[in-house]
Parts: C-alpha cells; sequence; structure tokens
C-alpha cells in the first residue's frame, strides 16, 4: 500500500493482494415503481445477502461493513449501514459505518474497504450503497421553532438535490461541458440513444442476470431483533427488472424540450434516470481467498479522488482517471474497459474527448441514461459491472469513474487476476 496526495491532482493509494470478489445489486426501480415503498435499509440487505453468497462466503467471515446512503429517506436510517449488517447474517460485533461523497459514495466503501484491509485492521469487507429516490422526503427545516405568519416553507429533498447551491444545478454543469466542447443536442442524443441500446442488447444475451437479484415481498429475522417486513405491490413475483429502461429512437429525442438551458443539450431522454436500488460486493485480501478457495473478479490496484471546478462538475472523472493511470504506470491504451457514470450524456461526452476514449469500450452494456443512476449504488454497481465483463471479455485492465456533485471525480483501477 502506497498513499499519493497533490493539491493540484489529487489523492489516492495503490493497494497490495486486495480483491473485488463478487457482488449483486437489486433491479433499479423506477421514480414511484415497484421499489417505490422499500426503504434503503431493506434495499441494501436484499443486495448484501445475495453479494454474500455469490462471493462464496458467510456474513461470519466479514470483518467490517462500510455502506453508504445520500439521501436519508427512512426513519431509521440513522442507523441504516448496522441493520443492513445485523439483518445480513453478518457478528453483532462487528462495526458498521455509513460513508458519504454523493454520486462517489459506492466507489468510497470499496476505497475504506481496502484501506482497512491494507492496514491490518480487517481481512474482508462488505461494501455498498443504497438509495430510495422516490422516498426521498419533503421536509421543513426550522418548523420545531415556528413559523412567521403565512411564510410556512417545505422543501422538496430530491429536487434540492439537484442543485448546487454554491455554483449551478448539476444540470447546468453538464450544458457548461457541452459548450465547452462543443457538443450538440444531436451529439447527446445518439450517445444516449446508445446507451439504452446497449443495455437492451446485454440484457438479450442474459449479462445482468448475473447481478441483478430477484426480489420478493419478505420478512428479514435475525434472534432478538424486531423483524422487517418488506412488501412489494400486489401480485409481484421475482421482481428482477430495471424499470427505468426504455426503447429509444433519435426522431422521438430530438422533439423533446431541452430541461436546464433553453438553448441547451440535456433532455430526460439523454440524463441520467432517477431510480431507487442497492448494491453490494465483498472486498477480501489474497490469505482469505487462498484460505478459502475463492474466485475473486477482480484485482483491486489503485483508487484516486480529485476535485475542480464545480461548474464543470461532470469532467470530474478526467483528473482522477489521470491520476491513478500516473500512480499504476499506466496509460489510456493500457485500459480495455471503462466504466463511467453517465449523469447526462454531455458529461460523458467531454471526459470522452478530454481523455481520449474510444466509445467502443466504454460502458459496453449501457450506461445510467439506460437503468438509472442511484447515488450512493452506482459506483459499487459500476465496480461489479466493470470486473464481471473483465471476465467476460478477459480484459487485464478496466477503470470504473463517476462525476461527483459539487466538482469531484472519483475512479477505481481493476486487474484481471486471470487475464
Amino acid at each position: 500500500m502506497k498513499g499519493f496526495h497533490d493539491k493540484k491532482k489529487g489523492f489516492g493509494i495503490t493497494y497490495n493482494d486486495i480483491y473485488l470478489v463478487n457482488g449483486a445489486r437489486t433491479p433499479f426501480g423506477k421514480l414511484c415503481g415497484t421499489l417505490g415503498k422499500v426503504s434503503p435499509t431493506d434495499l441494501g440487505i436484499y443486495a448484501t445477502k445475495a453479494a454474500l453468497e455469490k462471493s462464496g462466503i458467510t456474513g461470519e467471515d466479514i470483518d467490517q461493513l462500510m455502506y453508504a446512503n445520500i439521501g436519508q429517506s427512512s426513519a431509521d436510517s440513522y442507523f441504516l449501514p448496522r441493520h443492513i449488517g445485523l439483518f445480513s447474517g453478518i457478528p453483532e460485533g462487528i462495526p458498521a459505518v455509513m460513508l458519504q461523497r454523493i454520486c462517489g459514495s459506492g466507489f468510497e466503501t470499496i476505497i475504506a474497504g481496502a484501506e482497512q484491509i491494507s492496514l491490518g485492521k480487517a481481512q474482508t469487507a462488505l461494501c455498498g450503497g443504497t438509495e430510495n429516490m422516490t422516498l426521498s422526503p419533503t421536509v421543513s427545516f426550522g418548523n420545531r421553532m415556528g413559523y412567521p405568519l403565512g411564510r410556512i416553507d417545505f422543501k422538496d429533498m430530491l429536487w434540492e438535490a439537484l442543485n448546487d447551491t454554491a455554483a449551478v444545478p448539476m444540470g447546468c454543469t453538464a450544458e457548461n461541458v457541452a459548450k465547452k466542447h462543443g457538443i450538440t443536442k444531436e451529439e447527446a442524443n445518439v450517445f444516449a440513444k446508445s446507451s439504452i441500446d446497449k443495455y437492451l442488447a446485454a440484457k438479450e444475451r442474459g449479462f445482468f442476470d448475473g447481478e441483478v437479484i430477484k426480489m420478493n415481498s419478505t420478512v428479514f429475522e435475525e434472534e432478538g431483533l424486531n423483524p422487517r417486513k418488506v412488501r412489494l405491490p400486489r401480485k409481484v413475483v421475482d421482481f428482477a427488472t430495471d424499470e427505468n429502461v426504455r426503447p429509444a429512437d433519435l426522431e422521438s429525442m430530438a422533439k423533446l424540450p431541452t430541461v436546464f438551458d433553453k438553448d441547451g443539450v440535456q433532455t430526460a431522454a439523454n440524463s441520467s434516470g432517477i431510480v431507487d436500488g442497492a448494491a453490494s460486493v465483498v472486498v477480501a485480501n489474497g490469505d482469505v481467498i487462498k484460505a478459502k478457495g475463492l474466485k475473486p473478479l477482480t484485482r483491486v490496484v489503485a483508487s484516486a479522488t480529485s476535485a475542480l471546478d464545480p461548474k464543470v462538475m461532470g469532467l470530474g472523472p478526467v483528473p482522477s482517471i489521470r491520476l491513478v493511470l500516473e500512480m499504476a504506470g499506466l496509460t489510456v491504451d493500457d485500459i480495455g474497459l471503462f466504466e463511467i457514470n453517465e449523469a447526462f450524456a454531455a458529461q460523458f461526452i467531454g471526459c470522452e474527448k478530454e481523455l481520449g476514449l474510444n466509445r467502443d469500450i466504454c460502458n459496453v452494456n449501457g450506461g445510467a441514461i439506460a437503468l438509472g443512476h442511484p447515488l450512493a449504488a452506482t459506483g459499487t454497481r459500476l465496480s461489479l459491472t466493470l470486473s464481471r465483463e473483465m471476465q467476460e471479455r478477459g480484459v487485464k485492465y478496466g477503470i470504473a469513474s463517476a462525476c461527483i456533485g459539487g466538482g469531484q471525480g472519483t475512479a477505481i483501477l481493476f486487474e484481471n487476476p486471470n487475464a
């Protein structure tokens, strides 16, 4: 393990003998859809129990639990990571922590897990993120102190999450990137349609069957704890559908109005979907891999986080990817696959242009424009999807990355141990 920090480039770390074993995710439910009334804690339990099973270990094998959640959307969300651990069969003596770096939070759990293992504080870590954006509350700040006459004030926290009050709303950052790189609405729509088409092709060949679990109404029970009853809508059985996805055609997309700028490029069709879901992975060191005879998907080589002008937030992956490559002594040409979160089409295209990426090896199974962006779960989902595709293609190196609200970016470099 070797750390790196530079006030201009960012900070990061390289790891020795740390692996992403395997993982799982829930299907991503559309806004006000099938998962709309399932608490983020329960979504995390579904994903975590499945991730343990897919990894070939039990909850008893976990030494640390780090979980992410951005928009607290249930009354017991203060206890979210702890409850996910307790109801997933992880021993009560294992502590749990919640992490938050907005859209990079899912990555942050993997980074933190790898660092805890590197420091000798664990051999295995359960990492992941969960988000129910449908349940994001309407709040009244300061109501306990009363209101001036006629000035009752409520905020929609889902809407507020899209606005960086220090700079500009998230969608406007994508428009700034579009202006900087001369990206047109047509270019953004072509990319968005490609994302959807890739997702549909991947689903058709059964790729997502390897990571998406089937969900049913259930009761999570552990001795000595109050049971958690989860009810999906009536008649829903074996729910395993990413509900945000819908076929697209360029003619229809071209007719949609832009959302953030009258003469802009971003529309509802070429921006990431607002969805509900969770994703979990198991991270472990080489001693555990050997002792249990596990076959990990990838080795976690290095990670980096950088920051930049919040007005062009979407370009966050550019400095973080450059830094993680520099730390590993690699170049863009050495990377066989990229997963870069598609917050907005213009945002991805801007990163693509600045890094000189080959689109044919980026988001090859579609991205968030197709299946959605459940904030805290996205980094974990990207890492799992990338690691699985690296195995299928026999690719040696892959990078997962995302822009982060407020002007940040995180990237993780993975290596295929079988390539």
